[in-house]
């Protein structure tokens, strides 16, 4: 049994049902996962970190994903990626500000007021977006490995671009051939710390509990449909910290520079072995820099 089994029923939010966990005790901070990440993705040692650090971590699966109420509509291929990257339109049943509403819905279904807020890669666009949206609902924004959505910054390199298009989308149908588009994405997208077992013992995890590859290219398809967040950004007044790794692939590290550049004092904290992952070397740094940014936030008058 991990820890991801003391999950939580289902909550009603924004007119789907949203799976989540929690642990610890202390400040509440959510979690928002990236692109087809299932709340079981955040590695239980980074969280056990958060928890070290004072707070009550709360995660949950997107729309889409994992045992979360799954959608319909059209879904982005990969073989569509180099038309995103020529700004052409690309067809979505939601965007990222649907995607923020249902997180502030598991907040107000667990009855907190306001929270630490810390997303990675889509994730990170998400906790924009509730920033923007919902201020009054953030008390501190980290956004991992993410970007503006500005169209100019942060976008996937083109070799990766081209190697994910030739590999194409699994066949959702067959458990090997998710895992092996997987564990093939995760080799080319992580930093010099990767490890294959780890990542195999990973994957397998997610595909015993899940399997949402339609799910994965809508929310693929939000993302590029979504707004260019730059301007909304620098009217944010919340502590703020940006996390990139100098390796990454599919989020260039000028994403994480525009968006530290777009919120303003906020903090850039960036690491040149990390990729579009989460190195445990940097789960404590990250964890304590994460802490020190909540402990900005004023004190109630």
């Amino acid at each position: 049994m991990t820890a991801y089994a003391l999950g939580m029923p289902q909550v009603s939010s924004n007119g789907v049902h949203i799976e989540y966990a929690e642990r610890g005790h202390g400040d509440p901070l959510l979690l928002v996962m990236g692109l087809g990440g299932q709340l079981i993705d955040w590695p239980e040692g980074f969280v056990d970190e958060l928890v070290a650090q004072g707070f009550r971590v709360i995660m949950f699966d997107n729309r889409d994903i994992g045992l979360s109420t799954e959608m319909s509509g059209p879904g982005m291929k990969r073989t569509d990626l180099v038309k995103a990257l020529l700004r052409r339109p690309i067809k979505s049943a939601y965007v990222l500000s649907d995607m923020a509403a249902d997180a502030i819905g598991v907040l107000d279904a667990l009855g907190i007021a306001a929270a630490h807020v810390v997303g990675m890669s889509m994730g990170g666009m998400i906790a924009q977006e509730i920033t923007i949206g919902w201020p009054d609902r953030v008390l501190s924004l980290t956004s991992v490995m993410s970007n503006t959505g500005d169209r100019r910054n942060g976008l996937v390199d083109p070799r990766l671009a081209l190697k994910m298009q030739r590999l194409g989308d699994p066949d959702p149908t067959s458990r090997a051939s998710v895992k092996e588009n997987s564990m093939k994405t995760w080799e080319w997208i992580s930093g010099s710390t990767y490890d294959s077992a780890e990542a195999e013992q990973r994957i397998e995890r997610a595909l015993d509990r899940s399997i949402r590859v339609e799910g994965t290219g809508r929310q693929a398809a939000a993302i590029f449909a979504s707004r260019d967040r730059t301007a909304a950004l620098r009217l944010v007044r919340k502590p703020a910290l940006v996390v990139h790794g100098l390796m990454d692939p599919l989020v260039r590290p000028s994403g994480g520079e525009a968006t530290a550049r777009a919120i303003p004092g906020a903090r850039l904290l960036m690491f040149p072995e990390m990729g579009h992952d989460l190195p445990d070397t940097r789960w404590k740094e990250i964890a304590e820099a994460i802490r020190r940014t909540a402990d900005r936030v004023p004190l109630p008058v």
